[in-house]
């Protein structure tokens, strides 16, 4: 049986595909549209996974929705009537809008699945999951457990915003939930948006952010903002927020308390700023760790999967590992929305279809190599009709020069195999670089993905040496787990050094692999698996071999504002348009000098800011 999987309309808009719930496919929508974000109808992704399938769309056994339009549409309804009269503008302006996208949404879906074959009956193979079941689905079939708890924690879906679902075998049960206005990942973006951030875009900037600040707000949320039981359980004081009845996240009274205006996008940042994600950040590290244990407690299991935008939290799910709660945890690495496609597909897999579970001891997601890849002839094919210089090499070779690039401290564009599904590159669509470098940091985020200076960088570690370098030893695949730079890495901060504040701390090297250190000693870890990237771990054991070192600094494929790369022809112009020395797509390997200096792009401003 074929499951196509779909997300769209809010944003992250993905495919998937299963075959008898085997994953085949999946993709973002962003990746071929090179729109960030993209929320429209799926089309290109869509048309991916069927290649990838090799099947016709009229093929597709059924057509699986990752929530559902009406009760959505309900929820805004009856939020407005809730707040009314306040509100009634952006309301008014709104209701066409969402009278066409959620009410009649599922017309919206057969329309567009007839555009991919006109004779099917779609009508007959469309069904709908609810959006955190979409999740909870995502988090547990795909996981190396026969049985745990699932917490799914995001902005909102139909009404949830936190939920507990308990999974065993091919079974799948919700347990409860909190329900809109309250919700965890609202606040976090209230604080997005307040700081200066894109709200669904910056959250993981105020994440990288809180490490410079001091917590010194924590008070003022808990008294004000957000009232916390100690199951975990919360509610939100509505008086703070405007984003159920307004256009912004927060209002007047929010600005009261911390003492002005929100910060205006792309302007200086400032302590307050860094003591404002440092503050929220703990607040919600807190919330977590109360529920899973309250969950834990509850139920007696010792396995917990996680799912929704808030999992995607590194910093949280790592303090949530080492507190013990639970033994084990799983995280799905595509958590947010475009998640909820895969997951749509597996929950009428297992609960609609009532098809048999086979466990995976170590996950099914193939490493989250899921997306296109490209052979030589084809890869040739696409550099040579954009005008590029390369080298084909053997597989030996490739991975000599890529390794001497490195050790040569140059930053090199990685394009091997898959294309990732999620929000993170795990060495299929990377940047790679030195982490030993104490000039690193700044370079990458300056000269090649040209965004703000504060922000970290992750490290890929070879398995097998991870707990000889970090306080872990786990896997962590799918690079959704921090944890400190291990003791005996650490270089010791002087007095002076200490008494730095903010962004002077910055540029203090903090241990022999500087570039991947955060200001707090921390690092959000990407564990190489020979068995799910035979590449990557080859091309990291060389760099190995030749400076001792079994870490690399690996940063998404992008600039600030473009989607990763997907194509060969994208990594080309991210390496013409950025100061990226050295490029290997497959087997072909660039180097900056030998290229035509008129295909020079200004990547700088070729994209909106995020």
């Amino acid at each position: 049986m074929r499951i196509l999987g779909i997300s769209a309309y809010y944003h992250d808009a993905a495919a998937a595909i299963l075959e008898d719930g085997n994953i085949v496919a999946a993709a973002q929508e962003e990746r071929f549209t090179r729109k960030k974000h993209d929320s429209e109808f799926p089309v290109n992704a869509i048309r991916y996974c069927l290649e990838e399938a090799g099947c016709a769309p009229g093929d597709v056994d059924l057509v699986a929705f990752y929530d559902k339009p009406f009760p959505k549409f309900e929820r805004i309804l009856e939020t407005y009537l809730a707040f009314a009269p306040m509100g009634y503008v952006s309301f008014a302006k709104g209701l066409p809008v969402w009278i066409k996208e959620k009410l009649f949404q599922k017309d919206m879906l057969i329309k567009e699945l007839k555009k991919l074959d006109k004779n099917a009956d779609w009508n007959a193979k469309l069904r709908f999951s609810e959006h955190h079941l979409s999740h909870a689905a995502s988090a547990f079939f795909p996981s190396p457990f026969e049985k745990a708890a699932v917490l799914t924690m995001d902005g909102v879906g139909e009404w949830a915003t936190t939920s507990l679902a308990i999974g065993d075998g091919n079974e799948l049960r919700m347990e409860r939930e909190i329900h809109f206005p309250h919700s965890l990942g609202l606040l976090y973006s209230a604080f997005t948006y307040y700081t200066g951030f894109r709200v669904n875009s910056g959250e993981y900037k105020v994440m990288g952010l809180a490490p410079y600040g001091e917590p010194k707000y924590v008070d003022l949320i808990t008294k004000h903002l957000i009232d916390v039981k100690e199951d975990g359980s919360f509610r939100l004081n509505m008086r703070y927020f405007n984003y159920a009845t307004g256009l912004t996240m927060t209002n007047k009274h929010f600005d009261e308390v911390f003492g002005g205006p929100a910060r205006k996008p792309e302007s200086p940042l400032t302590q307050r700023e860094m003591d404002l994600a440092a503050s929220v950040q703990v607040v919600t590290e807190e919330i977590v760790i109360k529920l899973a244990r309250n969950i834990a407690k509850e139920t007696g299991l010792k396995n917990l999967c996680l799912a929704g935008g808030v999992a995607l939290n590194c910093v949280a799910n790592g303090k949530l590992l080492r507190d013990g709660a639970f033994e084990n945890i799983w995280i799905q690495p595509a958590a947010g929305d475009a998640g909820g496609a895969l997951g749509a597909a597996l929950a009428v897999h297992y609960l609609q279809a009532g098809a048999p579970r086979t466990v995976n001891p170590l996950d099914s997601m193939k490493g989250s190599y899921l997306g296109p890849e490209y052979d030589l002839e084809d890869t040739k094919r696409r550099l040579t009709a954009v005008g590029a210089k390369f080298e084909v090499m053997s597989d030996d070779e490739i991975i000599e020069a890529a390794a001497q690039a490195l050790a040569d401290e140059k930053a090199l564009g990685w394009h091997q195999g898959r294309m990732e599904f999620g929000p993170r590159a795990l060495g299929g669509r990377s940047i790679v670089a030195d982490p030993r470098s104490t000039t690193m940091q700044r370079t990458l985020n300056l000269k090649v993905k040209y965004r703000e200076s504060f922000r970290p960088f992750a490290p890929s570690v070879l398995r097998e040496d991870v707990a000889e370098w970090f306080d872990h030893d786990r896997d962590s695949p799918y690079m959704l787990l921090v944890a400190d730079v291990a003791e005996s890495k650490r270089i010791p901060m002087t007095a002076e050094q200490d008494a730095l504040f903010g962004i002077e701390k910055l540029n203090v090297p903090r241990s022999e692999i500087p570039a991947i250190t955060h200001v707090d000693y921390s690092a959000r870890i990407q564990t190489v698996h020979q068995h799910t990237n035979p590449r990557y771990h080859a091309l990291i054991s060389r760099f190995k071999e030749k400076t001792g070192c079994p870490v690399v600094v690996n940063t998404s494929f992008n600039v600030r504002g473009e989607p990763i790369v997907s194509t060969p022809e994208d990594a080309f112009h991210c390496f013409m348009g950025t100061e990226i020395e050295c490029l290997a797509v497959g087997n072909c390997f660039l180097r900056k000098e030998d290229q035509d200096p008129s295909l020079t792009l200004d990547y700088k401003n070729e994209f909106d800011l995020d």
